[in-house]
């Protein structure tokens, strides 16, 4: 009898008892209503993170406009002394990354620009220009915040760089 046939006869033969493994007295295993607890306790420790964690990204998210506009201001105050006045509102923040055509003196703007490229506000709008600014500076940069809309409060609320 070969080997081959010995594995064989010895796998299909019906008269051997099955051999079970049984299990000890103190081994089993998670019931439902155990695994149903643990979830549970994960999802609320998962929600309390989530309370905690996303008022912290608006927090950031208005930082960092700030921050934009801050390096806005500076390129416009960097415009002004070479060129001697604020790019138009006409032209825009745009006047910071390529000379504008009402421009009086081109040969007065700074190759390469004030900034290599204009931001886009957090919420992925660009920023607004205004020159002179209403509120008597001479000129004027914010975002119109989360909701995209003039005023508002907390998160949509405009930011301007002093607010």
């Amino acid at each position: 009898m070969s080997l081959m046939q010995l594995f064989l006869r010895l796998m299909l033969d019906s008269s051997r008892p099955a051999v079970r493994r049984r299990r000890r007295k103190g081994e089993r295993g998670f019931t439902l209503t155990e695994l149903m607890v643990v979830i549970f306790i994960i999802g609320l420790l998962a929600t309390v993170v989530m309370i905690n964690v996303l008022p912290s990204q608006d927090k950031a998210m208005v930082t960092k406009a700030k921050a934009d506009i801050a390096t806005l201001e500076n390129a416009l105050e960097q415009y002004r002394l070479d060129n001697l006045t604020y790019p138009a509102t006409s032209d825009g923040l745009n006047a910071l990354v390529t000379a504008p055509p009402s421009l009086g003196q081109p040969e007065r703007y700074r190759r390469g620009g004030y900034i290599r490229k204009l931001p886009s506000d957090p919420w992925g709008r660009p920023y607004n220009y205004q020159a002179p600014a209403a509120n008597g500076k001479a000129f004027d940069v914010w975002s119109l915040g989360a909701d995209g809309a003039p005023g508002g409060t907390d998160e949509n609320a405009d930011i301007r760089e002093d607010s």
